[in-house]
């Protein structure tokens, strides 16, 4: 191996990790949000509902906006568009931190979801241009950065913001700072590797010339399916597992938000597992075995004592999480040359879905319990029956 190669390699790794981190530092402050919905329902008296449009609109926000961006950079490629972008999320943290009425809450959750919007699909697209061909390794890595953060999130909500208070929040404008300067270097990075690459012949795209355009237009329906039985079934534990726990166990809100860190945590687990191990056995067995293996736990959870429902989460999310990376590869896979677009796609709807789940759960949980709420969702893994009808893409493209 020549120098000039082991450089590019090690180059190409920084990226990856730079990626991830900046994932990590942007999903943390966004998870402070939901993190600290006890104390801002309890401050500004907030219904369930409310809380739910909190959720909705920072989610919507992002969910409307990602595929717009990934369709315009895949033409017109912004290399710096990622620092931008967390400007916007830093503005949102500060007016979160001086919120004195539900109309600013919505607005700084807005502006965090606006931030997230421009995040997430081009980051994919650099994860995808620093895979050296691991292309489920590098969305991986990508992803867990982002789930460790948004473990973090209830913690430092739970250890910073509960003792400290509301404005406590402005504190980590700091954060948002430090990612700005990362991925102002990361764009630096994507400059030079797109003028590198400018005269590099394109790989032949095997798939499309396989499958029909009905079949691909009919697999990404499938995979949206997927990911909104995922989503809208996170959304209740993302949104309303402290209030679960409180109301039902009357643990603590501290205590509440550990416990929901080590759902977080077996998110970030599950997410990391999932991409290399759909490169080496195939992503449709990861979907598989991602969407449906989590059925008998989801369906025991809602009858579990307080020990037992901190088991059955764990499992849940190491399990639910591992599809992500495996449905976005799959897509990308399905339709090369989109990449902005599809990763735009697929996070909006995610985070839309996930939006949408938390508005309308929350007012499921206004008019009967939260109890109901998690005997609903248990069911929704039922949805990944549809996998059934995905081809397999590596034999399309032998």
């Amino acid at each position: 191996m020549t120098a000039g190669r082991q450089a590019a390699e090690a180059t190409t790794f920084v990226i990856l990790v730079a990626l991830s981190f900046s994932h990590l530092l942007n999903d943390m402050m966004q998870s402070l949000l939901p993190a600290i919905y006890p104390l801002l329902k309890t401050k500004f008296a907030l219904s369930f509902g409310q809380i739910g449009l909190i959720t909705f609109t920072f989610q919507f926000t992002a969910s409307l906006l990602q595929p717009v961006v990934g369709l315009y950079t895949d033409r017109r490629p912004m290399p710096f568009s990622l620092a931008v972008g967390m400007g916007f999320t830093l503005i949102g943290l500060l007016l979160l931190s001086g919120a004195g009425s539900f109309a600013v809450l919505l607005l700084a959750a807005g502006l965090v979801g606006l931030g997230s919007s421009v995040f997430h699909p081009e980051s994919s697209r650099v994860a995808r241009m620093a895979s050296g061909g691991r292309h489920g390794m590098a969305q991986s890595l990508f992803q867990v950065g982002g789930n460790a953060g948004s473990a973090a999130g209830p913690l430092l909500a739970a250890f910073v913001v509960v003792p400290h208070g509301q404005g406590s929040v402005a504190w980590f404008s700091l954060v948002a700072l430090v990612a700005i300067v990362v991925l102002f270097n990361v764009g630096r990075w994507y400059r030079a590797a797109r003028a590198r690459s400018a005269a590099r012949p394109r790989a032949a795209t095997h798939v499309v010339a396989v499958l029909s355009r009905a079949r691909i237009t009919g697999s990404i329906a499938v995979l949206l399916a997927l990911i909104f039985s995922k989503y809208f079934y996170m959304a209740s534990l993302n949104t309303y597992y402290t209030f679960y726990l409180i109301h039902k166990f009357g643990v603590s809100v501290q205590t509440a938000q550990i416990l929901l860190f080590v759902f977080l945590g077996a998110v970030a687990a599950g997410t990391f597992i999932g991409g290399p191990i759909g490169d080496k056995i195939g992503r449709k067995y990861v979907i598989w075995g991602s969407i449906l293996g989590v059925l008998p736990f989801t369906l025991m959870l809602p009858h579990a004592n307080l020990f037992w429902t901190v088991v059955l989460t764990v499992p849940i999310g190491l399990i639910l999480a591992s599809a992500f990376s495996a449905i976005l590869v799959y897509a990308q896979e399905l339709m090369p040359g989109k990449v902005g677009m599809v990763s735009g796609m697929f996070f909006g709807f995610a985070f839309g879905m996930g939006g949408l789940g938390a508005a309308l759960l929350g007012v499921l949980a206004d008019y009967t319990s939260i109890d109901l709420v998690y005997g609903v969702c248990a069911f929704l893994p039922l949805i990944g029956l549809l996998t059934a009808f995905l081809p397999n893409v590596e034999k399309a493209r032998g």
